[in-house]
Formats: C-alpha cells, sequence, structure tokens
C-alpha cells in the first residue's frame, strides 16, 4: 500500500468516521501504522496547510480537519509507540500563565501530531516552570508558547528567562503564537522562531529538527 485515497481525502474532508474507519480496516489488513501516517496523514495535512495558505480554507475547515486526524492518531499512536517508531521531533505546548484560551494551541498541537511530531500538551495557564521541567527531561524539545491576551504575552518571556536560570536554553528551541504576537516580539524576547497559523507552525517546528 502506499496511499489509500479514500482515507486522504476523509482527513481533507474533515470527515471523522470515515478516517477512523478506514485506518481501523488498514490496521486489520496488517499495513504497518508508519505507513498510515507517512503515506496517508501527514499528506493529507500537509494538503490541507496548503489550502489554509492559499485561503482556500479557514480556520473552520482547518479545526474540522485535524480533528479528524487526531481520532486517527489516537489509533496509531499506540502501535507507532509499541513499534518503536521515531516521531520527526518532541513538542511540549501550552497556552501560558493566566490565559485560559486553547482553540488556537488544540489546533497547533493537531497539526504538529499530522506533521510526525510528538506532542506533550500541558494545557491552559501553564507556570514557566512546568515547561522548565518537561523540556528538561527530553534535549531538543520544542517549546510551543500560545497567547491570546496582550495581559499574558509577558509570560512568553517569563518562559525563556526561566529556561536560562535552568541552564537548558541552549538545548530547546521556542516557538511562540497567538493573535496579539508579531514577529518583532518574538524577537524582543529572545524567542527562536513566531508563527501566526498553525499550518505555518509545522513548518517551523520542521526546521528546527
Amino acid at each position: 500500500m502506499s496511499r489509500n485515497p479514500t482515507l486522504f481525502d476523509s482527513v481533507i474532508n474533515g470527515d471523522m468516521a470515515v478516517t477512523v474507519a478506514e485506518i481501523q480496516q488498514e490496521i486489520d489488513r496488517g499495513t504497518p501504522p508508519q505507513m498510515l501516517l507517512e503515506e496517508n496523514l501527514i499528506p493529507a495535512m500537509a494538503e490541507v496547510g496548503r489550502l489554509f495558505e492559499e485561503n482556500e480554507y479557514f480556520v473552520p475547515e482547518l479545526l474540522i480537519s485535524a480533528r479528524a486526524m487526531q481520532e486517527g492518531m489516537k489509533l496509531l499512536n499506540p502501535l507507532l509507540t509499541a513499534s518503536g517508531i521515531e516521531k520527526a521531533g518532541y513538542v511540549v505546548i501550552g497556552t501560558v500563565k493566566g490565559d485560559l484560551h486553547d482553540i488556537g494551541k488544540n489546533l497547533v498541537k493537531s497539526m504538529l501530531e499530522g506533521g510526525g511530531f510528538e506532542v506533550l500538551d500541558l494545557g491552559v495557564d501553564v507556570a514557566p516552570e512546568k515547561f522548565v521541567e518537561e523540556a528538561k527531561s527530553r534535549p531538543g524539545t520544542i517549546i510551543a508558547l500560545s497567547a491570546l491576551l496582550t495581559t499574558t504575552m509577558p509570560q512568553m518571556k517569563n518562559v525563556i528567562d526561566a529556561l536560562k536560570m535552568s541552564g537548558i536554553r541552549d538545548s530547546v528551541k521556542v516557538m511562540i503564537g497567538g493573535a496579539p504576537v508579531t514577529e518583532e516580539y518574538a524577537q524582543a524576547i529572545g524567542a527562536d522562531g513566531y508563527s501566526d497559523n498553525a499550518s505555518a507552525a509545522v513548518q517551523l517546528a520542521h526546521q528546527f529538527v
């Protein structure tokens, strides 16, 4: 098997039921989970990202496709782990302390998983120390910080400062995003990168690894 057109299209169209059913059928047939990921889910999410960048898809379509892919990954992740398949990289993602918004974060998480990354989601209102704690356990970690409020944006710098204080700043990459965040702000606080949408965040993460 190289590509299952029905599975590929179901992710692009955000058809969760068909995505899950097709993945289960392929698993039952003995199709390697890595093949399902690399030949179907990752290319499908790459196509979703292209459609978004060309303004053929918008955030609702992006969310629906990401949810379909995420449900499919629930079947694949245990099999990928058991087979010892290496992911593209490891990302710790969370919304910074004081901020409870998670729609954008959840979308980026789903797109990263669709891009082949292992993602640990710390949720919302995450203290700087928690990001540091998780990054310490995995050299080469990418930390993805989200903020939707201008009042919580300074917490992004607090995370970077905490990484410096702990002595691991040079061993991690920090990417930031959110409605009020800009490239200029990322540079000002010493982040390694900035993305204004989920598709670009995946591309940035791939550059880091």
